[in-house]
């Protein structure tokens, strides 16, 4: 049945993406990337508005997806999607917090689970689509670009590539959050320094 809905809706060519993405980021179980590969492969020339396409309706779905974690919260994401889905998503938010979204964009979890999840939590509507829109955009134009770069060649790239950026970009997240951490400690040590040195009684000579 999901072939049939995949098949029908390639006929549509960009439409079709564009449908897809948004279901992607709200219930559909298969990834907006393997139509959007299908659809480049036919027009290389064409890869980078379908990336565009793609990438819009996927923000433009996010609010959805969102909207039904908000309303049915936790009980509903283990009856729509995959335990271990659902249970790597939660472990991501509880290991790195905000940006759990950002780094969960390059991971095979389908994002999907993080906009649902989102909701559920809580979490602010305005940090996901921030965080959303910048780590569907790197997977949105990856493929585009090597697309239209070089035309179907690029198919047998399109993994490859995909792996490195994953690589590198939680790399720069996790040196990012490191980084922010020691800022924030920092930042902590000083307030604390400052409230000792100003209690009552205090030695300002100290």
């Amino acid at each position: 049945m999901l072939q049939n809905i995949l098949d029908f809706l390639e006929d549509f060519g960009v439409w079709g993406l564009a449908v897809h993405s948004f279901a992607d980021a709200v219930i559909f179980p298969i990834p907006a990337f393997f139509l959007q590969v299908s659809l480049s492969m036919v027009d290389p020339s064409s890869a980078l508005w379908l990336a565009t396409a793609g990438y819009i309706a996927c923000l433009l779905g996010t609010p959805f997806g969102y909207l039904i974690g908000k309303t049915l919260g936790n009980a509903v994401m283990y009856k729509m999607l995959k335990k271990k889905w659902v249970d790597s998503a939660t472990q991501l938010f509880q290991k790195h917090g905000e940006p759990a979204i950002l780094i969960g964009a390059f991971t095979p979890i389908p994002f999907k689970v993080f906009t649902i999840l989102s909701g559920s939590l809580n979490y602010p509507l305005w940090k996901l689509l921030a965080y959303a829109s910048l780590g569907r955009a790197v997977k949105f134009y990856a493929v585009g670009v090597l697309f239209y770069m070089y035309g179907q060649a690029a198919e047998s790239m399109v993994k490859d590539v995909s792996l490195y950026i994953a690589v590198g970009a939680v790399s720069v997240i996790a040196i990012f959050l490191l980084v922010r951490r020691q800022i924030i400690n920092k930042k902590r040590f000083i307030m604390l320094a400052a409230a000792d040195g100003n209690r009552p009684g205090k030695d300002q000579s100290d």
